[in-house]
């Protein structure tokens, strides 16, 4: 699981305050979403883990440092890399910036995620295999 996944985010009207810039709340969509794209490079889905496997990634802590704002139009890139791996649990390490401007970090995100049970919503294992590169 090495190696830095990047996915785009425009920011579009509906993700601004009136002063046409991104509203807080949608950094943490836009973390998300990167995740989700990173586990689909893999070859995986949150689909195929809860059908096949009886588990899902589940939210256990986020913290967000805000440094820039976006802004309206901007198109950013989101990175992803996997900075902890446990037993049951991923930690992430996520920076969003201006694309083609790496320098110039407009938020970072550390997100803690577990892997559950879909029906007792308790820690397991990840599947065998899930997680190898």
């Amino acid at each position: 699981m090495s190696g830095i996944f990047r996915w785009p985010i425009r920011v579009y009207y509906e993700d601004t305050d009136a002063s046409g810039v991104a509203y807080h709340a949608n950094y943490l969509r836009w973390f998300e979403r990167a995740r989700s794209e990173w586990l689909r490079s893999r070859g995986r889905s949150h689909t195929v883990l809860a059908e096949q496997h009886g588990a899902a990634f589940t939210l256990a802590r986020v913290e967000v440092d805000y440094r820039r704002p976006a802004r309206l139009d901007d198109l950013l890139d989101v990175a992803v890399e996997v900075a902890e791996r446990g037993r049951a649990s991923l930690i992430f390490a996520q920076t969003l910036h201006r694309a083609g401007e790496p320098g110039a970090v407009l938020a970072t995100a550390r997100v803690r995620v577990a892997c559950v049970d879909i029906v007792s919503f308790k820690p397991r294992s990840w599947p065998t295999g899930w997680l190898d590169d």
